[in-house]
C-alpha cells in the first residue's frame, strides 16, 4: 500500500530525509513520531505529492507519486497537521466539495456524508460556515472529509490536536476501523499515547532518518525496558530530542 524505497529529501545542501525505506502493508496502522524538526511533515509531504523527492521513490498502491500525483491521490485521504477549510462555505457544502472531488454520485455522497456526520458528531454544525468553527470542528470536519471516500491510504499529521476526549476516541476508533477494513494508515503524531494504544508499528525519526521500526514489543527489548511505557522509550531514544 505505502512504500518509501531509499528516499532522500535536500533543500540546498541541508539533508532534510535521509535513505528512508518503509512498507506500511494494508490492514496496518503505522506511527510517525520524532521531536520537531525530525523530517516527519517532509515525509508526508512526499508521501502525498506536494513534495517530490530528491532520491529514491514513493509509491501508494503501486502508483509512483512523484509521476502522476492525479492518479496516486485517487487512493489517498489526507488530513494536514492544520486543516485548511473554505470559510464562506458551510461544512456541509464543504463535504458535498470534497465528494465531488473525489467522483462520488450523488446518492454515494449523501450516504458518505451521513456516514461521517455520525461518526464525528457533526450534525448540529453542519449547517454554519466553517468560518465560525472551534479548531476542535475544524479538525472534526476534515477527519470526515478525509474518510467520505473510503480511501486506500489514509494519511493523518497530528489527528488529535484540539479535539475534545469524546472526539479523540471517536477518531481512534475510526482509525481502527479503516484498518480493519483493509486500509493502510499513516499517522504522524506527538501523542505517545494514542500511538501506544492504537499503533501496529511505530517509527522513531530524529535528524532525518529512522532509528527505530517495529512494534512496541520490540522496541522495549531494544532498550532492555521491559513493560515500560512508550514516552520514556522514546524519550531515551532521541535523548529528549537532542538526538542520537
Amino acid at each position: 500500500m505505502i512504500e518509501f524505497e531509499n528516499v532522500i529529501r535536500t533543500y540546498g545542501r541541508k539533508v532534510v530525509v535521509k535513505d528512508f525505506t518503509l512498507t506500511v502493508a494494508p490492514g496496518e496502522l503505522f506511527a510517525l513520531l520524532g521531536p520537531n524538526g525530525a523530517g516527519k511533515t517532509t515525509t508526508i509531504k512526499m508521501l502525498t505529492g506536494l513534495l517530490s523527492p530528491t532520491a529514491g521513490c514513493v509509491r501508494v498502491c503501486g502508483q509512483e507519486v512523484s509521476k502522476d500525483v492525479r492518479r496516486a491521490a485517487r487512493f489517498l485521504g489526507y488530513v494536514p497537521e492544520e486543516p485548511f477549510l473554505y470559510d464562506k462555505l458551510t461544512g456541509r457544502e464543504f463535504l458535498e466539495f470534497t465528494a465531488d472531488m473525489r467522483g462520488l454520485d450523488r446518492a454515494a455522497r449523501e450516504s458518505a456524508i451521513r456516514r461521517e456526520c455520525q461518526d464525528f458528531d457533526l450534525t448540529d454544525f453542519l449547517d454554519d460556515l466553517t468560518e465560525t468553527y472551534s479548531h476542535g470542528m475544524k479538525q472534526r470536519l476534515a477527519l470526515a472529509a478525509a474518510f467520505l471516500h473510503e480511501p486506500a491510504v489514509l494519511v493523518v499529521d497530528e489527528p488529535m490536536v484540539g479535539l475534545d476526549p469524546h472526539s479523540v476516541r471517536a477518531t481512534k476508533d475510526r482509525l481502527r476501523r479503516r484498518t480493519a477494513a483493509g486500509a493502510a494508515v499513516f499517522m504522524s503524531t506527538h501523542t505517545l499515547t494514542v500511538a501506544e494504544e492504537i499503533a501496529d508499528r511505530i517509527g522513531i525519526m530524529d535528524h532525518g532518518q529512522l532509528y527505530f521500526l517495529g512494534t512496541l514489543g520490540q522496541l522495549r527489548e531494544e532498550l532492555a525496558a521491559k513493560d515500560a511505557s512508550l514516552e520514556p522509550l522514546f524519550l531515551q531514544l532521541t535523548e529528549g530530542g537532542n538526538g542520537r
